[in-house]
Formats: C-alpha cells, sequence, structure tokens
C-alpha cells in the first residue's frame, strides 16, 4: 500500500501575508505534489472581501484538492451587522468554490468547528467548541473505516496543555478531547498560535496526537513562517516541520 502526504498549514492572514513565505510554500506545492492541503483556519486578516478575494485566487492555483475550516479571523471584525447576522457568509463562498470531496487513502478527515460570533468573555477571538459541531464530529469519527487514521480540523488547539501560552482556553475543549478521543480520533490538526507543536493528550487514557501548525503570514512567534508535511504509510502518521529559512 502507498502513502499519503499532506500539507498542513494555518494561519496565512491574507492582508497580512508574508509574501515569501506564500510563494515559498506555493514552489513546495508545484514541486512535490501533495496529496491535498488542509488550512485549520485564519486565511483572513479581518474576513474583508478583498481579502477573500486574494485567498480564493491563491487557493485556486495551488493544482491540488484542499480543505479549509474558519478561524477567527476569518468572521467580520469591524462590521458587527455582518458578524451577527451572517457571519461565514464570506468563509461559505469560499469552502463552496474551493473545496471537493476528499477520498484520500488511509486517512478520514473530520471537521470541527471552534469560532463563534460572540460568547460570554471579552476576548472573542477565543475558541468555542459547540454542542452541535462535537456531535457531528463524533458521528463522522463513529463511521470512519478501520483501516483509515482520523484526522479532527480545527482552528484553535483544545487545551492549553504543551501548547503556546497566550492564546485563551477552548470553551468545551477538554470535554471535546475526551469524546472524540472515544470516538476514535487519532490526531486533532489546528493553527491559532502561529508555533507549530506536536504533543501526546493522554487524558482520557488512549493517546490523542495533538498538531498545530506555524503561519505564513507576516505575524511570527517563535518560528519563522513553517508548514506541517503528513505522512501516512502502514497505518502510521509521521509529521516533518517545513520552515522557511529566514531571509
Amino acid at each position: 500500500m502507498g502513502s499519503t502526504r499532506l500539507f498542513h498549514v494555518s494561519d496565512l492572514h491574507f492582508g497580512r501575508e508574508d509574501e515569501q513565505a506564500i510563494a515559498w510554500f506555493t514552489a513546495r506545492v508545484a514541486e512535490e505534489k501533495p496529496d491535498a492541503v488542509i488550512i485549520t483556519g485564519d486565511l483572513t486578516m479581518r474576513a474583508r472581501s478583498h481579502e477573500y478575494a486574494a485567498a480564493a485566487a491563491w487557493l485556486a492555483s495551488l493544482g491540488v484538492p484542499v480543505t479549509v475550516e474558519p478561524g477567527n479571523h476569518d468572521i467580520p471584525y469591524h462590521n458587527p451587522i455582518a458578524r451577527f447576522f451572517y457571519p461565514y457568509r464570506r468563509y461559505d463562498r469560499i469552502e463552496r468554490a474551493i473545496e471537493r470531496p476528499l477520498d484520500l487513502p488511509g486517512v478520514w478527515l473530520v471537521p470541527l468547528k471552534t469560532t463563534a460570533r460572540a460568547q460570554w468573555r471579552l476576548n472573542w477571538s477565543w475558541g468555542v467548541v459547540s454542542r452541535r459541531s462535537l456531535r457531528e464530529a463524533e458521528a463522522l469519527l463513529r463511521a470512519c473505516p478501520a483501516d483509515r487514521i482520523a484526522l479532527v480540523t480545527c482552528h484553535h488547539p483544545l487545551t492549553d496543555e504543551g501548547v503556546s501560552e497566550g492564546h485563551g482556553e477552548t470553551l468545551r475543549g477538554i470535554e471535546a478531547l475526551h469524546r472524540l478521543t472515544r470516538a476514535g480520533a487519532d490526531a486533532v490538526l489546528s493553527g491559532h498560535v502561529h508555533d507549530p507543536f506536536d504533543i501526546a493528550w493522554t487524558g482520557a487514557g488512549a493517546p490523542l496526537r495533538l498538531i498545530g501548525a506555524g503561519t505564513l503570514s507576516e505575524r511570527t512567534r517563535t518560528t519563522e513562517p513553517s508548514f506541517n508535511e503528513l505522512t501516512i504509510a502502514d497505518g502510521a502518521l509521521h509529521v516533518r516541520v517545513r520552515q522557511r529559512a529566514a531571509a
């Protein structure tokens, strides 16, 4: 059986993208032809129309299957009417235009939305796992064929443990980790913190791998622009952080 190779990237922040990092990633996709690109949120900086237009054009240019999850920056920031009444309108348009059904050997992808138009906290950029999204993710996990690795994709890390500090607790994140583990998840892919990580969470008894991607934006933290290369072969998941060297 052959292997499946995925490029996991996050936090591109079109509007504040790093043009050299975007060009570097685009070249890697063109030369190496991964089976798919997984984007775990924050395509845009402020969810503006021109930012989404630039992101859509770039995604279409990659020439490989793409799947995208929304991030907190993909919800309108300066327009309260749009944020409350149709927060995902621009995101939904790009998702319909770009995404195609993915049937990847050895892989089962399960989306989990962690963004919210509003919450009872001052910082609305922090993550929230809705009960509906969690139920839908559990159902998809239970439908996963036995010969596939189940990857949950979301924007916010579901726990602070072992992850960069300062991103805020994801509401119902720990509950989600317990329930996703019981439903059969092998790993959770996320972004948001702009630094890569790969940790084993054992809070539910069985190990669950938590994998975060860095950023391709100007808003780097401790790591240069980077993405994760995921290889699935013989029932195992291998992760390699691909980092762009500093200029």
